[in-house]
């Protein structure tokens, strides 16, 4: 396969991946502030959670093997790649944790209130706002 075939997949399973990083949390936000009589509402935004949990999960899994493809297939080197490769490993953490975060819900209320899920919807866009400048202003090794 192509290096830009390669790399045209890689983007678009990394955008793919991290709509549904963005928008699980945002869920969780939503689940957190449901009020405790109202199990539809809750039933509701679980099956929405578990869906998109099942449908980013091998988005996630692909974006990562297109990624080892681009590294080991085209031999990228240098110090801007262990940043990103540790950038990402926080990600793939970030995903487990969230599909932690997720059986949380399923089982029982959850241990933190909206306020915190607010904050931690925020952290995959700081970790896109990083690499996205590793790759873009990173010198050639």
């Amino acid at each position: 396969m192509s290096y830009l075939v390669l790399k045209a997949f890689h983007i678009s399973l990394v955008v793919s991946w991290f709509a549904g990083l963005f928008y699980l949390p945002r869920i969780f936000v939503n689940l957190a502030m449901v009020p405790g009589g109202s199990a539809a509402e809750r039933d509701r935004l679980l099956l929405m959670a578990r869906k998109l949990f099942r449908f980013m999960t091998p988005l996630g899994v692909l974006a990562v093997a297109t990624g080892l493809g681009l590294w080991f297939g085209f031999g990228f080197s240098g110090p801007w790649l262990h940043i990103k490769v540790t950038l990402v490993t926080l990600l793939v953490a970030y995903h487990w944790h969230c599909g932690r975060i997720l059986k949380t819900f399923e089982t029982g209320a959850p241990s933190r209130g909206h306020v915190w899920f607010r904050f931690y919807n925020e952290l995959p866009v700081l970790v896109l706002f990083a690499i996205v400048f590793l790759v873009v202003l990173k010198q050639p090794a």
